[in-house]
């Protein structure tokens, strides 16, 4: 079975993810910031990550650099709810796998992370 995490700070788009990655087969963890988030990566094994870009104390592009400078094949994609496409554009110069604009399609996201994880 898959683990992926999911990291964001609003609870309700966390649980919507989780309800829906469940459904489909996934093992899910969550974390509501990037420290229980970093947590959970180095104690777990981690197949993907769903990375929100703005997280309160540490945002995704600190959490995307950790991650790939620790495990550099996991797959990250990044929520944004930002029109900034430096942003984006600099998560994806890190290594982030795929983007998703909020509010975003729940199934556009899953099956592209279905995809991306199952290759």
């Amino acid at each position: 079975m898959k683990h992926i995490l999911i990291v964001d700070d609003q609870l309700g788009i966390r649980m919507l993810l989780k309800e829906v990655f469940s459904q489909d087969g996934y093992e899910v963890s969550l974390a509501s910031n990037g420290l229980e988030a970093l947590d959970i990566a180095e104690k777990q094994a981690i197949d993907g990550v769903l990375l929100d870009m703005k997280i309160p104390g540490m945002d995704g592009i600190k959490i995307l650099t950790y991650l790939k400078e620790k495990y550099p094949s996991l797959p990250v994609m990044m929520m944004t709810a930002y029109g900034e496409l430096n942003m984006i554009q600099k998560s994806m110069d890190l290594g982030a796998s795929l983007y998703f604009t909020k509010p975003f399609d729940i199934f556009e996201v899953r099956d592209a992370i279905n995809n991306l994880l199952k290759k």
